[in-house]
């Protein structure tokens, strides 16, 4: 199961896990994977206190972080030393309010919106270019980082270059393989060919079409990793078979007693069908994988007022989304989540779905030996 991709960065099975909590990134690197903390919605402050917790429990391995360095987005959120909050506009925020006022959500007491207003604006601010520039500056610290991956682009030149000097490699997500070329282009080393079964900002284009397209766009140039859609050791056999190098994971882990999910959260995640995970904006301003809600669907209905550009309609949303879960409003909670969702039914454990993925991927194996013809 070890690849040439494998052999590079140093860990022992083709497994890339993203996550948001530092103990799924721990956990499947300890069991042989990669993790990679998804490190957009962190301030630098908080990035540093992250690392250095994982740096300090993966025995040496290495790891990976992911940001974001959108090519579109708020100008004015990137040059503004302002709070973020002022740039929303008020008929965006009484559009929000209204949704949950009449729901009967109550408002966050002042000390939490306090904090949790705080913890929003210091994270989303940095999902610019150049609060990505900030993160990287942090995980470019930590040795045990051997992986950069950007997602919503290729990296700028000066950071491609940063990256270069540290010996990190460097990945970029994509939907589209004339996306692919451009990473060749910008020179990446890995590419997550992300399809549309995914969580999180994800395109039109389905994984097992996706992947072959961007492998023939590649070459053997840049090493890719299939994403979406990948729940079962058998979709690694069939993402390998396809020519990728790796399966790149992320709804996987939610379902974990180690996500960063609380149980009302989890609750909500195993009673949801894949049908029910559905590409919105209402989260970020860009397409998004995400459970499906009252929430999400009211900025879909006629009048609701247009999309906000990156960083603002997350600062708006997931200020709301605070309420929602403090509420416990099942029928207004969303998360991104990808198609693989219907299949979680059940907390399990990070080293659990480790040992289930490997076990299926050798069964297939086995499977598909059965079906070669016998030696004459």
């Amino acid at each position: 199961m070890r690849t040439a991709l494998c052999e590079k960065l140093g860990c022992e099975l083709p497994i890339f896990a993203f996550s948001h909590c530092r103990d799924v990134v721990v956990e499947v690197t300890k069991a042989g994977g990669f993790g990679v903390l998804g490190a957009a919605t962190f301030s630098p402050e908080q990035l540093e206190a992250e690392l250095r917790w994982i740096d300090q429990h993966v025995a040496g391995r290495p790891y990976g972080v992911d940001v974001i360095i959108p090519t579109q987005y708020d100008k004015e959120a990137e040059r503004t030393t302002e709070d973020l909050e002022n740039l929303i506009p008020q008929g965006h925020r009484a559009f929000m309010d209204k949704i949950l006022d009449d729901a009967g959500v109550p408002p966050l007491p002042p000390d939490e919106r306090a904090r949790v207003h705080r913890d929003i604006v210091n994270g989303r601010g940095n999902m610019t270019p150049d609060g990505a520039r900030r993160l990287l500056h942090v995980a470019l610290a930590h040795p045990q980082v051997k992986l950069v991956v950007s997602a919503l682009g290729s990296p700028p030149p000066d950071v491609m270059a940063q990256l270069r000097a540290a010996k990190v490699m460097v990945g970029a997500m994509c939907g589209k393989g004339e996306h692919a070329a451009r990473h060749v282009a910008a020179g990446v080393d890995v590419i997550v060919a992300q399809g549309t079964e995914a969580g999180g900002h994800t395109g039109e284009i389905a994984t097992m079409v996706l992947v072959p397209q961007v492998v023939a766009a590649c070459g053997d140039k840049v090493a890719v990793l299939a994403a979406g859609g990948i729940a079962k050791g058998s979709q690694i056999v069939a993402a390998l078979a396809l020519g990728a190098q790796g399966v790149w994971c992320g709804t996987l882990w939610l379902g974990t007693r180690e996500s960063e999910l609380d149980p009302f959260e989890k609750e909500v995640l195993f009673a949801t069908r894949t049908e029910d995970a559905v590409r919105r904006r209402a989260r970020t301003g860009k397409p998004v994988r995400m459970i499906k809600s009252t929430l999400s669907e009211a900025w879909e209905q006629p009048g609701a007022p247009k999309y906000l550009p990156t960083p603002l309609q997350g600062i708006l949303y997931n200020e709301a989304h605070a309420r929602v879960v403090r509420a416990k409003r099942k029928d207004l909670y969303s998360f991104p989540a990808g198609q693989v969702v219907g299949m979680l039914t059940q907390e399990t454990s990070v080293r659990d779905v480790m040992v289930e993925l490997q076990t299926e991927y050798l069964d297939t194996m086995e499977r598909l030996r059965k079906l070669a013809p016998a030696d004459t």
